[in-house]
């Protein structure tokens, strides 16, 4: 089945929309905590089937599987254009899937639960508008919607600080928000004054004339908005503070899919639209990417609380994405989209299964845990698979992206490779750590709350299975990416 089996159906669209559908329908019978989870169960599975259509049925191409574009307010040159191609499918999959498993991880929501699965649908449009939108003002829309549920979520549904949290979320989120707007606005008006017509769509205004100053003025806006999402470091900390107090849900959206909406907007909007300031920033994004790398990790090993631990893994782990990015190379690009995807999975998973742990037995302090794996043996079994996956076990999830940058990050500059390679053993110190102590350590009072449930495992069930298939056959993941990375190298000006 090709591209062209679809267009008589407006399919990106019905992907679009469809989980907002899901929040009126929510809204609508808010009231009724049993009719907001069962539309949002119903809502998610949909979309999560379509995505898996449009994964198995499309041809893959370098372009655009699929594009959509229909005028919207031309007086300012304002379309409405969305185009998907191997990238932003595989990416909609996973928002798809971890929008799926957020419903059911926070099934026994009691608070405003209409509301609750509401604003996870709104996060879930935002989340799939980013990925697919090709003008800049729809982009920009998207990643706008993204801020308002997940404050939302952390703020009122979140811990004891959660109103912090939340704040200091939307206030750095914000910030980079306007700096990429600033930008937007700015190209928006030189295009025009340069050519006559007034536009904000991606393709036109890669052909803007700059001046190397103009360039990297406006390459420093769009990065700051991507890279506070990311988060790269310094732009990092408001990001433990959101994990700690977020809900299950937010936490799993937040490093599974809104971490990576950073790296996309570099590598679909801010290297192909600059291409020269680009090439000039990679050592700095190296740099960067391994002091986060590192420091990140040494922070996750002095942490107490597994969440928070889990938090600044994400972080160093962006980090080697990242990595890949400046290496500026086929291999180590398709490691970085396959660590991405990968991780947003392992991640994920654990973030779950933390939830699980804490509604057992009411903390999450490493010091008042101990000896889970003799009165929870199931969910410890998945504990352990979810923590070396993430620490990047061969034959587990995260090794294969790992494995890619680090051989292409070699070929091109082997001493960021040889620095990045430390990072593993970081990695290792810490998982093992909160392995060691959480499930093996001295047993601090017996828990006798019943194992896995059924609707637990029909959760954990498909995240162990996705994370041996995708660390044992990865092949699957990186065909739809090679022909992609290769146009945006070739579209960034590959050093």
């Amino acid at each position: 089945m090709t591209a062209d089996t679809f267009t008589q159906f407006p399919v990106l669209s019905l992907l679009l929309w469809l989980p907002l559908v899901g929040t009126l329908l929510c809204l609508v019978g808010y009231k009724s905590p049993q009719a907001g989870r069962w539309l949002a169960l119903g809502t998610t599975t949909v979309v999560f089937a379509l995505s898996l259509l449009l994964a198995f049925s499309l041809e893959r191409s370098a372009g655009w599987m699929l594009f959509e574009d229909y005028s919207w307010i031309e007086p300012f040159g304002i379309r409405y254009t969305l185009g998907m191609d191997g990238i932003s499918l595989l990416l909609i999959v996973l928002t798809a899937f971890l929008q799926l498993v957020a419903v059911l991880i926070s099934w026994d929501q009691e608070k405003s639960p209409g509301l609750f699965f509401a604003l996870i649908l709104i996060l879930e449009t935002g989340i799939i508008g980013v990925f697919l939108a090709l003008d800049l003002v729809l982009f920009y829309l998207f990643w706008e919607l993204m801020l308002i549920p997940m404050f939302f979520l952390i703020g009122v549904w979140g811990y004891k600080r959660r109103v912090y949290a939340a704040v200091k979320f939307f206030l750095f989120t914000l910030g980079g928000s306007l700096c990429l707007l600033l930008a937007v606005i700015s190209l928006f008006l030189l295009h025009g004054e340069q050519t006559g017509t007034y536009t904000f769509a991606l393709e036109a205004l890669k052909q803007t004339d700059l001046s190397f100053g103009q360039e990297m003025l406006f390459y420093l806006c769009f990065m700051a908005a991507f890279a506070i999402k990311v988060p790269l470091f310094p732009f990092h900390s408001w990001l433990p503070d959101a994990h700690t107090e977020a809900p299950v849900a937010g936490s799993v959206d937040l490093a599974g899919l809104l971490m990576k909406t950073g790296v996309y907007g570099m590598i679909r909007f801010a290297f192909p639209l600059f291409p020269s300031a680009a090439e000039k920033s990679l050592p700095i994004l190296a740099v960067l990417a391994l002091i986060g790398l590192f420091y990140a990790a040494w922070i996750a090993y002095l942490q107490t609380d597994i969440k928070r631990i889990v938090a600044y893994s994400s972080i160093s782990h962006l980090g080697f994405v990242i990595l890949g990015l400046a290496a500026w190379n086929q291999t180590a690009w398709e490691g970085s989209l396959l660590l991405m995807i990968n991780h947003g999975v392992t991640t994920g998973a654990l973030f779950v299964i933390i939830a699980m742990i804490q509604r057992r037995t009411g903390t999450r302090e490493i010091s008042q845990l101990g000896g889970l794996w003799k009165s929870q043996p199931n969910m410890s079994a998945f504990f352990l698979l979810f923590c070396m996956a993430s620490l990047g076990l061969p034959g587990l999830a995260n090794f294969a992206g790992e494995i890619l940058i680090l051989i292409g990050t070699f070929k091109s500059h082997a001493v960021w490779a040889a620095i990045a390679v430390a990072g593993v053993l970081f990695s290792a110190m810490y998982m093992l750590r909160m392995v060691q102590e959480t499930i093996w350590g001295p047993c601090c009072e017996p828990f006798d709350k019943q194992d896995l449930i059924s609707r637990e495992w029909l959760i954990l069930i498909p995240l162990a299975v996705l994370v041996v298939w995708l660390g044992c056959y990865p092949q699957p993941i990186l065909d739809p990416l090679r022909e992609p990375i290769s146009l945006l190298l070739r579209q960034g000006g590959q050093p």
